[in-house]
């Protein structure tokens, strides 16, 4: 117990950059704000069902998906982190507003899936289950997913107390925390690799 509780800043932070609720809060009240309350916390309890099934395969199927394709760790910190970097650059350089028609059927696309668990979330799921195993990590998302079911309940309350630019301006912020963490796994990948090939 004492070991997972070590670990799970090591886990729990990259998930949450990932995540980057504050990006998500604006989306999600400009999807959802012609909806009642009722329709708004049945899309909420969708997203998160959603992104609980998702990121579970993934967890899963992790492992074996390594093997099958003959992939090495350091192989992945590198794809994985080249991943990150894209979309953290991509989440700095773009404002993230979008307008689609409002439907019940948002929650599960494309709010659970790509908002909540994209691309980076995933990369990040299978690094970290490698990395430091599948408890802390499961433990990690599930607290993640916590901290967003929340914050979608009350994201018109946060974003009245926040302010839509103090919201803005801290996923900016978690978007370069991603990035520095997407090149930190491109440098040790890269140095594994080398290390490597130096005692071959």
């Amino acid at each position: 117990m004492e070991d997972i509780l070590k670990i799970l800043p090591n886990t729990f932070i990259p998930l949450f950059v990932a995540t980057n609720i504050f990006m998500l809060l604006p989306i999600f009240i400009s999807i959802t704000k012609e909806m009642t309350k009722v329709k708004r916390k049945v899309v909420v309890r969708d997203s998160i069902l959603t992104a609980i099934i998702v990121s579970f395969l993934f967890i899963a199927l992790g492992e074996l998906i390594f093997r099958i394709l003959g992939i090495t760790t350091d192989d992945f910190k590198i794809a994985g982190g080249i991943v990150l970097l894209v979309f953290a650059v991509r989440d700095l350089v773009q404002s993230g507003e979008e307008r689609i028609k409002p439907d019940l059927k948002v929650g599960v696309v494309p709010i659970g899936v790509p908002l909540i668990v994209g691309p980076a979330v995933l990369t990040n799921i299978l690094l970290l289950v490698n990395l430091y195993g599948i408890v802390p990590t499961i433990v990690s998302l599930i607290l993640n997913l916590l901290i967003i079911w929340v914050s979608l309940i009350n994201a018109e309350r946060i974003i009245s107390i926040v302010g839509r630019g103090g919201v803005i301006g801290i996923a900016k912020v978690m978007a370069l925390l991603l990035a520095s963490i997407a090149v930190m796994m491109i440098r040790i990948g890269v140095v594994n690799i080398v290390q490597d090939s130096t005692k071959g």
